[in-house]
């Protein structure tokens, strides 16, 4: 599988994965279930498209004011339904549905006069049924069953969300205790009316919305004044006879997302004319079901994954994660608002936020795999310092030289190139190999940076990238461990039998322009400037210094602690001022009698003393192998006087 295969397979799972892992949270974690069941309440609470009141469905409410007309609250006065219900049939109701659980015996005359006038009824009429399912006793359950014909009976039972008791989804039927099945009410009723029609248990309900907020969703009239109202009011209407009271058949619904007090809950045949409603017009349920929210997870998650893949930075990344999560609120919202279509929005947030989460670690995972690679490919080039700053900060690969003050190191090996046309090119990979890699390790270990191999010369930098405020005593101390280094190698390879030359390294200090220099297409990091050259031209005077060691004024003044002894003041060719030129030394041969003898001399010199030629005699004398003292020794015996030295070639 190619890497983009790969990589698009990979976003693939961590997007199901994302859009799937809220869905199981939610189910395996409650409250997350409960909180996004609220925010849904609170849209059907709050949100639900005006309607106009229902043009076939009427309530004829049992009111505070219609029961407080009889001797007794409860049951309801039989004689009185037995009067409503021949008045809503001579009235021209279509249908009745009377929400009245009549298991209780009451006066005998009233009990007859309804049982006649449920017998009497030319129109549909379903009555309200429970058995020992509901809590009614035996002796109930058999009033109710010879008071009501097995022809009236209907299920007027209400689904309830067992974690928080609120009426949301559809009851169609309920299984009697001898196996048969009694339909729900607006099913009974529906098939009374020869349109039979039926919603899946548990479908969610589809809640009518009122036309303003003093308009009801259904008309609604007191009971009790039913005989005076113009018939034309009922007139084809399916009627709903129930109980609109403070203390009794109240029940929680969606509703009570934005509402307190009674106005929370809902009467049970107010439920029913919802329920009623929806079938009658064949309104299709809110929620769109599993398949929708796996939808808009995997939406939310695709996004997530997107926003986390950008390459801005974190905050912004935050905020447009947030921005996400907003839009999805807001058009969760809105597309209730105005198509009546529930979708999640808590486990599209959790997938949208998952995502994000899983692309940034992913990502996390690639720059720390990128930052791996790179350490293995660049090492070998490049030192720590600049290495690390690079993967620190990748703008540091721009094209942006910065002038400043640095220290420079130059080593050449002498001769090496007559050497290396003796050898083969295995003896010349293998020699070079070693000593390069000895010298880098030198420069690296204070905090250099390897600029450049030029053959067997090495080219380091201090205080670049990184900031060194210590860069001169860095380079001096690092050119004196180059120096052992070099003549520890020099020693191994001639006792080896094998030829290489000796080291010669300049040192100097000054501002030049630092940076990566070249072409998009190519580039690399360097400094740049006539202190760099002078730093190589330093490097070059060791031959005729004869020395191995040549470190600038300028480099010295820096570094004031750093042992030392003046060489002389070089004016190199094309220049007229002269560089002071010193050499480290190690403390050790700085505190030599040869060394404080040299000093000595070195000021009679400087001073352009005649005592100057007998103090150099007798310095050769005791040490005729070193550089400086043939040096001016050769100088004095010539007549020249002071230690301005102005070199006639580079």
């Amino acid at each position: 599988m190619s890497p983009r295969l790969r990589r698009a397979a990979l976003m693939a799972a961590l997007a199901l994965a994302a859009a799937l892992l809220p869905l199981t949270m939610e189910r395996l974690l409650p409250f997350l279930g409960g909180f996004e069941t609220w925010v849904a309440d609170y849209r059907v609470a709050t949100l639900l498209p005006p309607e106009p009141q229902h043009p076939d469905i009427v309530v004829a409410a049992l009111t505070e004011e219609t029961v407080a007309r009889f001797p007794y609250r409860s049951p309801i006065d039989r004689g009185f339904l037995a009067d409503l219900l021949r008045t809503l049939e001579q009235k021209g109701a279509a249908a009745i549905f009377l929400d009245v659980l009549l298991d209780t015996p009451t006066e005998p005359a009233k009990d007859e006069a309804l049982r006649q006038a449920l017998a009497d009824l030319k129109i549909p009429v379903v009555v309200s049924y429970g058995d020992g399912a509901e809590g009614a006793t035996a002796a109930q359950v058999g009033f109710l069953e010879q008071f009501l014909p097995p022809g009236l009976r209907a299920a007027a039972n209400l689904r309830k969300d067992p974690y928080d008791g609120v009426v949301r989804e559809y009851f169609t039927a309920k299984a009697l205790a001898d196996g048969t099945r009694l339909p729900g009410i607006s099913e009974a009723l529906l098939t009374k009316l020869g349109r039979p029609a039926a919603l899946p248990e548990g479908t969610p309900i589809a809640w009518r919305g009122a036309k303003d907020g003093a308009t009801p969703p259904f008309r609604q009239f007191p009971a009790h004044t039913v005989a005076v109202l113009p018939p034309a009011w009922f007139k084809g209407k399916v009627v709903l006879v129930g109980a609109v009271l403070l203390d009794a058949d109240r029940h929680l619904t969606p509703f009570r997302a934005a509402r307190t007090g009674l106005d929370s809950t809902m009467p049970g045949v107010l439920v029913h004319a919802h329920k009623l409603a929806q079938l009658m017009d064949a309104k299709a349920p809110p929620a769109q079901g599993l398949w929708l929210s796996l939808l808009a997870c995997t939406l939310a998650a695709l996004v997530g994954l997107l926003l986390g893949r950008m390459e801005v930075a974190l905050w912004l990344r935050t905020l447009l994660g947030l921005a996400g999560i907003l839009g999805i609120w807001v058009g969760a919202f809105l597309l209730f608002r105005y198509q009546a279509v529930m979708v999640p929005v808590i486990t599209p947030s959790l997938a949208l936020s998952l995502a994000l989460w899983m692309a940034d670690l992913y990502s996390g995972r690639q720059e720390r795999e990128q930052r791996k690679f790179i350490q293995g490919a660049f090492s070998k080039y490049l030192s720590p310092a600049l290495l690390d700053d690079i993967l620190r900060d990748p703008a540091k690969l721009q094209l942006d030289p910065k002038r400043r003050e640095l220290s420079y190191i130059f080593t050449d090996v002498a001769g090496f190139t007559t050497i290396a046309e003796g050898m083969d090119a295995a003896s010349l990979s293998d020699v070079m190999n070693r000593y390069l890699d000895g010298m880098v390790r030198v420069v690296f270990r204070h905090g250099g940076t390897v600029d450049k191999f030029i053959g067997d010369a090495v080219f380091a930098l201090f205080n670049a990238p990184k900031d060194q405020p210590d860069h001169a005593a860095r380079a001096a101390a690092c050119a004196l461990e180059l120096d052992q280094f070099a003549q520890t190698f020099l020693a191994a390879e001639q006792a080896a039998g094998r030829a290489f030359g000796v080291t010669r390294i300049g040192v100097h200090s000054g501002p030049a322009s630092v940076g990566n220099f070249g072409a998009e297409l190519r580039f690399e990091y360097t400094a740049l400037g006539d202190n760099v050259n002078t730093a190589a031209r330093l490097e070059g005077l060791n031959k005729y210094l004869g020395t191995r060691v040549a470190m600038s004024g300028a480099t010295a003044s820096l570094c004031p602690d750093i042992p030392r002894r003046p060489v002389g003041r070089i004016v190199l060719k094309g220049k007229t001022e002269p560089i002071p030129v010193y050499q480290p030394l190690s403390a050790e041969d700085a505190a030599s009698p040869f060394t404080q003898a040299y000093l000595a001399a070195y000021a009679l010199l400087e001073a352009k003393d005649p005592g100057a030629l007998d103090a150099f005699e007798s310095l050769a004398a005791d040490r005729p192998d070193d550089g400086p003292t043939r040096l001016h020794l050769d100088r004095l015996r010539k007549g020249e006087m002071g230690d301005k030295v102005k070199m006639e070639e580079k």
